[in-house]
């Protein structure tokens, strides 16, 4: 069967993986862009957030770019898709413009469900009001054998992590304190009793946990 997999989810030193006060100029609220400048440096983060080249390529470099080979589709919370709000503005379409950085089908967990929207670059947004259990068995569906992405939030991550649904997990340990905002790890209590885990530390201050089923 398919792996669930997360990667390159970023939280703080007091674990919070998204700050405060989201809106749409504020993505990750108070945060800002703090929890994913280590990405954003690499040779990944310039082509698939920048639409560029350049970068690093180190070790960063190397676990980013795990990200996108053998996906065959995402399952994504409501705020990750959008500010609070979104769901009453029928035009709204995401953050990423019209070639999002999925390119596979990608279900979006909503309690207001909406048509479908297909974009370009082989992304098509699907909205689901469904359990962790359910959205997977519809995502693994589509997926023709490939893995499945669960892309974040927190909130919606630590449900399917909650759920023993996810087989690798790949988290980043940002040198940043944040006081508040969404906590990952909150009732996850001896999660590592259920995975090995390996650990590096790169020259950019961050620190690549990997967990594996």
């Amino acid at each position: 069967m398919s792996l669930v997999r997360i990667h390159n989810f970023s939280i703080s030193l007091d674990g919070f993986a998204t700050g405060e006060g989201q809106a749409l100029d504020a993505p990750f609220g108070h945060a800002g862009g703090r929890l994913h400048e280590w990405m954003i440096a690499t040779r990944f983060g310039h082509e698939v957030v920048l639409g560029e080249s350049g970068g690093t390529a180190g070790v960063d470099n190397v676990m980013a770019d795990r990200h996108g080979p053998g996906i065959g589709a995402e399952i994504m919370g409501a705020g990750k898709f959008g500010p609070p709000g979104w769901q009453d503005d029928p035009e709204w379409r995401g953050w990423w413009g019209d070639n999002p950085p999925f390119h596979t089908p990608t279900y979006v967990l909503t309690h207001r469900p909406r048509p479908s929207i297909e974009m370009n670059g082989g992304t098509t947004f699907h909205f689901l009001d469904a359990s962790p259990e359910e959205a997977l068995a519809v995502a693994r569906g589509v997926a023709a054998g490939q893995d499945v992405r669960i892309g974040g939030g927190p909130t919606m991550a630590r449900s399917f992590i909650a759920a023993g649904l996810v087989d690798h997990l790949h988290i980043v340990q940002v040198p940043i304190l944040l006081g508040r905002g969404v906590r990952l790890w909150d009732g996850l209590e001896g999660l590592e009793q259920q995975y090995t885990v390996e650990v590096v530390s790169t020259p950019s201050g961050v620190t690549h946990f990997t967990f594996s089923r």
